[in-house]
């Protein structure tokens, strides 16, 4: 500690007066890990999926992930309402990897990018298999990889040989 002395009171001037630093500033807050979204069109593929990616983590605290399946009332389709929704949900500013269980789940995805209601430059359609895609997806983001590297594992979930 530096001790500092009053100038102005002859007598306080051989006692030190403790320094009071200025509080640090607050450091910016780093974005938290990338989001996993998964739409398929069944509510209960989506949530299994995303409880086996969370399972496989290793981690009792794994990367937000959740699922968009099915319509609101539970009946079998894709929703952009519910998409958007878990794309809020799941978004800690590092971005937000989607996965689409097929066609027209990448068609309600794609419509939301077009339209401005999911900022592309945070979110990202991955082009993988669903489960294989999912489960790489929350490893990778769960240790803490980037959006690039969420990605590319992604990618390589792809090329996965069965036999």
């Amino acid at each position: 500690m530096t001790a500092l002395y009053e100038a102005t009171d002859p007598e306080l001037c051989a006692a030190p007066v403790e320094a009071r630093e200025a509080p640090a500033p607050e450091p910016e807050r780093a974005p938290g890990r990338v989001g996993v979204v998964l739409v398929s069109h069944s509510r209960d593929v989506a949530a299994s999926t995303a409880a086996l990616a969370r399972a496989l983590t290793g981690t009792p605290s794994p990367a937000p992930v959740a699922g968009a399946g099915g319509l609101p009332d539970g009946s079998v389709g894709t929703s952009a309402e519910l998409v958007r929704a878990a794309v809020t949900g799941v978004d800690e500013g590092a971005g937000v990897v989607v996965l689409c269980d097929m066609g027209s789940a990448v068609l309600t995805v794609k419509a939301l990018l077009t339209d401005g209601s999911l900022s592309p430059a945070d979110v990202r359609i991955a082009d993988a298999p669903f489960v294989e895609g999912a489960v790489t997806a929350v490893v990778t983001a769960s240790a803490g990889g980037d959006l690039a590297t969420v990605l590319a594992a992604t990618d390589d979930a792809r090329t996965y040989r069965k036999l």
